[in-house]
């Protein structure tokens, strides 16, 4: 190599016959020169002229040079690559300009990694397609390009982080914890291809975090991604295990787990991790709003990973850490929190709250306290009556006790370690799929009573769940103890004064019919997302007797798992919500009775599979004359097992084959009804004693993989972790 400016990367080593452009430039050089060689660098030094205030003097060094610096009492000791290494490279720059090569110390006094050089810090900034190693290993996964692309959303990850100290930390578990729980993981992944998992490794191959969610939980997002809960109430001292949950809510106002993570800090570049982490195994989908803390890191990687999503926090939390971080009120704490309270839920405008805000925080002299001053700042991100526009699926309480996050807390207490969590596991996400089941079926199978001749309950009595039904109903009924008062009328709507007397309260509701839109003080609709009793007299006294469809949503109906929307017009919204109930009705009693036999499920499997293209067809064609043709089914197994007991057929397999198979002995008490018998069936369906949770783990769109994740990396930078193991003198 000539002597003379350096221009572009060349992997040789670094000698006194070299000049460079600049101070980066050759910086950038003795970096490409350690990824070849198998090290990491750092920035040692570097120093400026007094006069020009240019840099003059550079020094970089590998990652271990030097000696580890840190008192001997700290309580939580950083990790620290410095071992003495010598290796540096000492650069100056000349009056021309051009920085020359002072100095270069080749040795270094550990082993080199060249494999392994892209973890470490230094390189993962770098251009992956420039290592051969790393492009081939992201040509071969299997993961799709386009779940690749979204960690390449963001420009620089280091712009993210406010700590050098950020990415060092590691999980501190028990002796054999870690390998314990790689081996759980990939059991899991072992007995269920779809099951998601990553690591995220320090670079002395410590587990800084893990992220993992089954497939169900993948699949429930796809329906139910509207609102997502980051509870992180198990992230505190008082716990054992640093565990954040990502809830969310079903039909049935039951929680579902989108994923499990255990974390070792809340830093920003952790926060960042998990977020882009899940965002991955979600299948590159944000969700509408996410509810997590109060917390600036938190913050800050949200706004980074989804630039598009409302990140609001949940009231329980902010009444939480209100009594926390006011405690020092002493005698006037519970005085304070009822005040609180009262201006936060209690206002109906921008402006009424702004004064009664002020008057509390003067009142009780806390306006200077930092807390009380970044909560106000936040007060878009919380406070009911900035949040109009946000529907909270229910996963915004009060208390936490009211909130589905809490479901989780008869599983995790504070002395809970991490191998009785994971042995835990299975048995929890069985109990949900049972209760879910139960749900279901009850659901579909016992019908509401009606309480009232209320036509607002008799319109939602065949749309709503069950659950969603009775709480509806409440709000039906409570009507009745509403008084109501015009207040204004204008152009664009007419405002109402509610006095609600069961909970002696006063609310006020603008009614703009023209474009049937209605908006309550109580925040019910957007908390709890169907209407209020002070909404529903507001409708009942201006003569309309049936809910807009508007406010009716469809995560709340039986048809809430349906692919397709409901509608907008309130009949056809009954209508499908009818034929899918019966259809469901008519599902359950073949699965029972075609599940007593592999040769029964075969036929019930095609059956399903064949009646399914028939409804496609005839959704797609729009040709309604067109009939169902069963007098040829072609046999499809519905899974591997029932392929390797009754295999492909070679011919079709016709009606009197199938009409004889019918006629087979029976076992002793075994049920057959005629599933296209309307009358049978709906008998039928409430004799079924017991339903059990569909096997969802083979429905979804996208193969994941099990996959270790590299702190800092980008998007290519996934492992298979089937034959990982951890070398054991980097396990805790």
């Amino acid at each position: 190599m000539e002597s003379g400016p350096v221009t572009s990367v060349e992997v040789v080593e670094p000698h006194g016959a070299m000049e460079f452009e600049s101070h980066d430039a050759a910086y950038s050089f003795y970096r490409d020169y350690a990824r070849s060689m198998g090290f990491g660098t750092a920035k040692l030094s570097s120093r400026r002229s007094r006069a020009s205030k240019e840099f003059i003097d550079a020094k970089f060094s590998c990652i271990r040079y030097g000696n580890k610096q840190q008192s001997s009492d700290a309580i939580n000791p950083r990790p620290s690559p410095k071992i003495g290494c010598k290796a540096s490279m000492h650069v100056k720059r000349r009056p021309s300009g051009n920085w020359y090569i002072y100095s270069f110390v080749k040795e270094h006094n550990h082993e080199l990694l060249p494999t392994q050089a892209h973890l470490f810090r230094s390189h993962r900034d770098v251009d992956p397609m420039k290592n051969d190693a790393r492009a081939r290993r992201r040509k071969n996964m299997s993961l799709d390009s386009k779940l690749l692309n979204s960690y390449q959303n963001i420009d620089n990850l280091e712009n993210y982080f406010r700590s050098p100290h950020d990415k060092g930390c590691s999980l501190v578990l028990d002796s054999g914890d870690a390998q314990f729980m790689l081996d759980f993981l990939m059991n899991m992944q072992s007995e269920n291809p779809k099951f998601f998992y990553a690591v995220d490794l320090n670079e002395e191959n410590r587990l800084r975090s893990v992220f993992w969610v089954d497939a169900k939980g993948v699949e429930d997002y796809s329906k139910f991604r509207d609102v997502v809960s980051v509870d992180m109430s198990y992230f505190s001292d008082q716990y054992k295990m640093p565990l954040v949950l990502f809830v969310g809510v079903n039909h049935h106002i039951q929680p579902l787990l989108f994923g499990c993570a255990l974390i070792p800090d809340d830093t920003v570049y952790t926060f960042f991790w998990l977020m882009q982490t899940w965002f991955l195994a979600m299948g590159d989908h944000a969700p509408q709003v996410i509810l997590a803390d109060q917390h600036e890191s938190m913050k800050s990687a949200i706004a980074a990973v989804f630039p598009n999503v409302r990140h609001c926090f949940n009231l329980w939390h902010v009444f939480d850490k209100a009594a926390r971080q006011l405690k020092h009120l002493s005698l006037w704490h519970d005085k304070f929190m009822k005040k609180f309270r009262k201006s936060v839920l209690g206002s109906c405008s921008d402006e009424q709250f702004e004064k009664r805000w002020w008057k509390l925080v003067d009142s009780f002299n806390v306006r200077e306290v930092e807390w009380v001053k970044s909560l106000y700042e936040d007060r878009t991100c919380w406070v009911p009556v900035f949040l109009k526009d946000v529907s909270f699926a229910g996963l915004s309480t009060v208390s936490r006790g009211e909130s589905v996050n809490s479901w989780f807390d008869k599983y995790v207490h504070k002395e809970t370690s991490l191998r009785e969590l994971l042995e835990k596991y299975k048995a929890v996400i069985e109990d949900r799929y049972e209760d879910e089941a139960k749900a279901v079926f009850d659901s579909w199978h016992e019908a509401p009573v009606l309480k009232s001749p209320s036509p607002f309950e008799k319109q939602v009595s065949n749309v709503y769940t069950r659950e969603i039904f009775q709480k509806f109903q409440i709000e039906a009924l409570g009507a009745a103890a509403c008084h109501l008062k015009k207040n204004d009328d204008n152009e664009n709507a007419t405002i109402y004064n509610v006095k609600d007397f069961e909970g002696d309260q006063n609310h006020v509701v603008e009614w703009d019919k023209s474009q049937e839109k209605l908006n309550c003080s109580c925040r019910a609709f957007q908390f709890r997302g169907y209407l209020c009793r002070h909404t529903i007299i507001v409708l009942q006294m201006s003569g309309i007797f049936s809910i807009p469809s508007r406010y009716i949503l469809q995560r709340w109906t039986n048809a809430a798992l349906s692919r397709h929307a409901i509608g907008e017009k309130m009949e056809e919204v009954q209508s499908k919500v009818r034929r899918y109930n019966d259809l469901c009705r008519r599902a359950i009693i073949l699965a029972e009775e075609g599940s007593l036999s592999q040769e029964s499920c075969c036929y019930a499997s095609c059956t399903i599979d064949d009646a399914h293209k028939q409804c496609t067809s005839l959704n797609n064609s729009g040709k309604n004359e067109m009939q169902p043709d069963y007098s040829v089914i072609h046999v499809i197994p519905c899974n591997e097992e029932v392929n390797r007991s009754c295999g492909r057929p070679k011919e079709p397999i016709s009606d009197p084959k199938l009409a004889s198979r019918r006629k087979a002995p029976r076992k002793a008490g075994s049920r057959r009804e005629n599933v296209l018998d309307d009358n049978q069936s709906s008998k039928k369906g409430k004799e079924i004693s017991e339903v059990r949770p569909a096997h969802l783990h083979n429905t979804l769109p996208m193969q994941l993989h099990n996959m270790a994740m590299l702190p800092g990396a980008p998007s290519s930078q996934f492992y298979n972790l089937a034959t990982m193991q951890l070398p054991e003198n980097s396990l805790p």
